[in-house]
């Protein structure tokens, strides 16, 4: 009699992740809002690109016709790919975090601080009243999914699994060495 084992699909059994709890699901809303604030951004930033020739010719008034198209296409690609990669990480990050990434969490965090960096520039330059409400808007909507991801209750969602942890469980205790 030989033993047949139970088919496998190759992965190893570990721990189960619990669901998340409140605070991480309303941070990934958040993320998502964030996308939307970024899709309508930059729409209405590409809506608004026609007024860019003029802006370049009255700040910069020794260019050529050539150099003030070059520097407006120049401009539009700019946006439409800085615009492109934000909504990307805002969903990006909603997905990783919801599946409980702790270095999801952290990079979430640090593009925080790199839009908190990007928020002091808006706000020392002149703009017009879209140009000043999206930047906030999208602060805002950062502070929230970060201050939610920080909780206790979210930290310990991202605790890794199979980990022994003495203030989540001082029941267990870790495997000693044998003898």
């Amino acid at each position: 009699m030989s033993y047949q084992p139970y088919p496998s699909s190759g992965k190893p059994v570990g721990p189960e992740r619990p669901p998340a709890p409140p605070s991480v699901l309303n941070a990934v809303k958040l993320m998502y809002v964030g996308a939307a604030i970024s899709v309508v951004s930059l729409v209405i930033s590409l809506a608004s690109i026609g007024g860019t020739k003029d802006a370049i010719r009255k700040a910069r008034p020794s260019l050529t016709a050539t150099q003030v198209n070059q520097l407006n296409t120049f401009i539009i690609a700019l946006a439409v790919v800085s615009g492109v990669v934000g909504v990307a990480l805002w969903l990006w990050m909603a997905r990783a975090n919801g599946q409980g990434k702790n270095w999801a969490r952290i990079l979430s965090t640090v593009l925080f601080g790199l839009a908190t960096l990007d928020l002091f520039g808006v706000l020392s330059q002149p703009k017009t009243a879209l140009g000043f409400i999206f930047p906030v808007l999208t602060w805002l909507v950062g502070a929230g999914a970060v201050f939610l991801l920080w909780r206790k209750d979210s930290s310990d969602f991202f605790r890794p699994l199979g980990k022994y942890d003495p203030s989540v469980d001082a029941r267990v205790k870790p495997p000693s060495s044998l003898q």
